[in-house]
Formats: structure tokens, C-alpha cells, sequence
């Protein structure tokens, strides 16, 4: 009987024990439950934050690229209105791709670096002199571009000017230049550091009319100045080194623009004071023509639309 009681004391501890072992396992894994809970939800919130963080720099992008979207529309606009308005004048959209090359010697002014012994030292300095560059349009088979090349390489300062050229060309002749491809090519004896390109708007406009009509321009003469959308020749810079460099060159005739009509000559003047000789440099405003046909030796003609340069060049 005895017996019996420790053994079911023993029983009752066994159960005792089991049941605060499993409660103590059960009380404990809550713990690491939650404690496992809250690294997880860091990494999730790390991870977030990632996102947030990449999120916000596509945005920016996505933003970039809108905005470069809207440009290429707002440009894509313009030459279509262009397109359209040359459309309107040409005598059909279908036009067959043709033909035609012209060519002629532009004046140009460049600018160099000069360096000059003076005493132990040597000085640099900045040289502006005039040049003539052959300029040669050919028009072929093509898909509407507008190509320069230029050797050397000047860069694209002379595209801009191009591009206005082909536009003025079509509406000016009634051709539609979308089958055929203009080439531009620009071709100077020296390497040219800096050219001021738009000013070889006008020749080139007035190439372009002549590849399209088979045409050549004179050969003793050349031009300068702008040219804009309507045909209107504008004013230009280095007006007295261009006239210099064509006549070195031999040409008969400088077309220049209208706008240009004035030059600013500067006359030394000196005045006594006291004893010191003091030398002024007074402004003076002179007739362009006058002065370059007086002074340099070549005919000037004045001109403010492309018209007037069609007509003098034939």
C-alpha cells in the first residue's frame, strides 16, 4: 500500500515537472517570438526605405526625361511648321529626288594666337585676320538632311545657318527637298580656329537656289551676311577684313549687307598741353561702300534680301 502512494507521489512530480517544463517553453518562445517579430520588421522597414530612396531618383529621371521629351517636341513642332509651310509652296509632296552642285570662295575672319618675343619675355596675343573658304553645295538622292562638313574640322557652327539656307532655298524656288540630301561642304587652305559661321547664311542660300536651278554663281565676286526664314540679309562682323581678303584674292565683287552700310573709323588727334603732346582717337562714322572702294580697291554693292544677291551674283 505503501508503496503504492510513492509511486503515485513520484507520478504527481513527474507531471508536476513536465507540465512547468512546457509552461516555462511556452512562456519563453513568446519571447523569441517577438523578439524575432522585430528583426524582421526592421529589415522590412530598411528594405522600404531602399525603395523610397530608388523611387525618388527614377522620378527625377522619369522628370529629366520629360523634360528633354517636351524639347524634342517643341523642336519637332517648329520644323514641321516649317515643313508644312514649304509643302505650300513647292508643287508637290512627291517631288523626285534631283541633282545640282554650285560653289564659290566666302569670306571668313578668324582669330589666332600670335606669340611675339619682346625682350626676354614672350607676349601672346590674339590676331584677327580675314580668309577666304570654299563653300560647295551638292544636292543627291536623299531623305531631307542638311549636311556640313568641314575641313578641317570647325565644328557646327556652321549648321544653324545651313538649315535656314535649305528652308529659304525651297520656299524661294518651289522645290521640295524632302527625297534629296544637301550637301555642304566647307573646305579652308589653313587650320581655322574660330569662324563665325552664320555669316556664310546668305552664300549659302544663294548656293543652294543654284545647285536647284543649275545655275552658276559669278566666279569674281562673293558675299556675306545672315540670312533669316523670310530671305532677309543681315549685318555681320569684320567687314573691312573680309573686303581685304577678297581682293587679295582677286574678286571683283563684295555683296555686303545693307545693315553694314555704316563703318566706325578712329582719327588720331593731338593736342599740346603745357608742354605734352596728348593723342586722341576720335570716332568717325564713314560710307562702307565709299570707304572699301576708295580704300581697298573692290566694288561694294549693298544688299537686303536674297533676291538682291540672286540678282548681282548672275
Amino acid at each position: 500500500m505503501a508503496r503504492r502512494q510513492l509511486l503515485v507521489l513520484v507520478l504527481a512530480l513527474l507531471v508536476s515537472l513536465t507540465a512547468s517544463g512546457c509552461l516555462g517553453s511556452s512562456q519563453s518562445s513568446p519571447t523569441s517570438q517577438v523578439s524575432s517579430g522585430n528583426g524582421s520588421e526592421q529589415q522590412l522597414l530598411n528594405r522600404i526605405d531602399a525603395l523610397e530612396q530608388e523611387n525618388a531618383a527614377l522620378r527625377s529621371q522619369l522628370d529629366q526625361l520629360n523634360l528633354s521629351v517636351r524639347s524634342y517636341e517643341d523642336q519637332l513642332a517648329f520644323y514641321r511648321a516649317q515643313f508644312g509651310d514649304t509643302v505650300a509652296v513647292s508643287p508637290g509632296a512627291d517631288d523626285p529626288a534631283f541633282g545640282g552642285t554650285a560653289s564659290l570662295d566666302a569670306p571668313a575672319v578668324m582669330q589666332r594666337q600670335v606669340t611675339e618675343q619682346d625682350g626676354p619675355f614672350l607676349r601672346e596675343r590674339v590676331e584677327q585676320v580675314g580668309t577666304l573658304i570654299n563653300v560647295t553645295v551638292e544636292i543627291v538622292p536623299g531623305r531631307g538632311r542638311v549636311l556640313v562638313n568641314t575641313t578641317p574640322l570647325m565644328g557646327e557652327v556652321f549648321q544653324d545657318a545651313a538649315n535656314t539656307a535649305a528652308y529659304v532655298a525651297q520656299a524661294k524656288t518651289g522645290r521640295n527637298l524632302s527625297s534629296s540630301d544637301v550637301i555642304v561642304s566647307i573646305v579652308a587652305e589653313d587650320e581655322v580656329p574660330a569662324v563665325d559661321g552664320g555669316s556664310a547664311g546668305a552664300l549659302m542660300t544663294m548656293l543652294m537656289i543654284s545647285a536647284i536651278d543649275g545655275t552658276d554663281p559669278r566666279s569674281d565676286m562673293t558675299l556675306t551676311g545672315t540670312i533669316d526664314q523670310d530671305g532677309r540679309v543681315g549685318a555681320i562682323g569684320g567687314v573691312i577684313d573680309k573686303a581685304t581678303a577678297a581682293k587679295e584674292k582677286g574678286k571683283a565683287l563684295f555683296l555686303l549687307p545693307r545693315e553694314n552700310s555704316q563703318l566706325v573709323r578712329y582719327t588720331e588727334r593731338s593736342r599740346d598741353y603745357y608742354g605734352y603732346t596728348v593723342i586722341q582717337r576720335v570716332p568717325e562714322r564713314v560710307d562702307a561702300k565709299e570707304y572699301i572702294e576708295s580704300e581697298i580697291g573692290i566694288r561694294v554693292e549693298y544688299v537686303d534680301t536674297i533676291e538682291d544677291v540672286l540678282r548681282l551674283s548672275r
